[in-house]
């Protein structure tokens, strides 16, 4: 159930009338009671006093109670925050190409699974969402700047070839570039211009600090949601110059991932299941193209007091034959 808040809260005072019109409810009927047993003698009363539905008669007065309490929170204002599409979201793809991508303790590997994630994270965008790709491994290796037309954000994601080192820093910064240029930087009500996924498996080792380029998308206002792909048993090998290999370990960099969000103000979620990553995908495809809106409430608790004021009426006359 979303949570409520108020416009005027000071208006909810006003929801002591209810235990009052209750407390002269009862007194109401006790002195009905003492009226109708001052016209008969004890041995009679039963006979002489109506018998009464005992708890049909309290119904109409308890809808009406409702219903006061219901006019009450209306007239407060009530308002409920819903998430509403944003109009021509911008979202950049950030995706990590190094060599531990290779590693296959995400089935078939990693850089299959993110693949096939991210394409079907173009695939849930709507329509008029503007999508951009950037991808890396020891540098910026393809920038597809954000557009209605995901053709070429589509053949980046396809082209991606497992090599070379991290440099997640260049590649935020690259994205960041990428939204700061775009049509909704000057956003008048303080929206997010657009976010950014990021998806890597390793440590940054070459370029840019992450955490200074996260610093920066910050006060640009722009999110950066990131996704940590692998376990720690992930291994790769890596040719030795003599020919042979040797393997070795390729955890992924949970820490800096999640502080880069936190920094942002996105989330930090991990995984090492193709089939949950591509679920992770799926609910960013919402998270980043919805905005919450404040939405007032106020006739839904108006109408719904107004049913009960009827209902009670209704039910009165049907009973009794008379309103209460």
């Amino acid at each position: 159930m979303p949570e409520i808040e108020f416009a005027a809260p000071e208006l909810l005072a006003l929801l002591a009338l209810v235990p009052l019109a209750a407390l002269v409810y009862l007194a109401a009927q006790q002195a009905r009671a003492a009226r109708e047993s001052a016209f008969a003698a004890p041995a009679t009363l039963p006979s002489a006093v109506p018998r009464r539905p005992r708890w049909r008669r309290h119904l109409a007065p308890l809808a009406y109670a409702v219903a006061l309490t219901a006019l009450v929170v209306a007239l407060a204002r009530p308002e409920v925050t819903v998430a509403v599409s944003k109009e021509s979201a911008t979202v950049v793809l950030v995706t990590d190409q190094s060599r531990s991508m290779e590693a296959a303790d995400v089935a078939p590997d990693r850089l299959t699974a993110a693949r096939e994630s991210a394409l079907a994270f173009l695939d849930r965008l709507p329509a008029d969402a503007r999508a951009g790709v950037v991808t890396y491994d020891d540098a910026v290796r393809r920038v597809e700047a954000p557009g209605a037309d995901r053709a070429a954000a589509t053949d980046a994601l396809r082209s991606l070839t497992a090599q070379g080192g991290t440099a997640t820093g260049d590649a935020l910064e690259t994205a960041l570039g990428l939204i700061e240029a775009g049509p909704e930087r000057q956003a008048a009500d303080g929206a997010a211009p657009g976010a950014i996924v990021l998806l890597s498996d390793g440590i940054a080792r070459h370029g840019r600090d992450p955490l200074e380029v996260a610093r920066e998308a910050r006060d640009a206002g722009v999110p950066v949601y990131t996704i940590a792909l692998g376990t720690d048993a992930g291994t790769v090998e890596v040719a030795r110059p003599n020919g042979t290999t040797r393997t070795i370990a390729v955890p992924p960099d949970r820490d800096t991932l999640a502080e880069i969000a936190r920094l942002t103000g996105g989330r930090s979620l991990e995984t090492a299941d193709a089939d949950e990553l591509a679920a992770i995908y799926d609910e960013l495809a919402t998270t980043v193209t919805t905005e919450d809106e404040r939405r007032e409430v106020s006739s839904a608790f108006a109408g719904g007091a107004a049913l009960l004021l009827l209902l009670g009426g209704l039910g009165s006359l049907r009973w009794f034959g008379r309103l209460p």
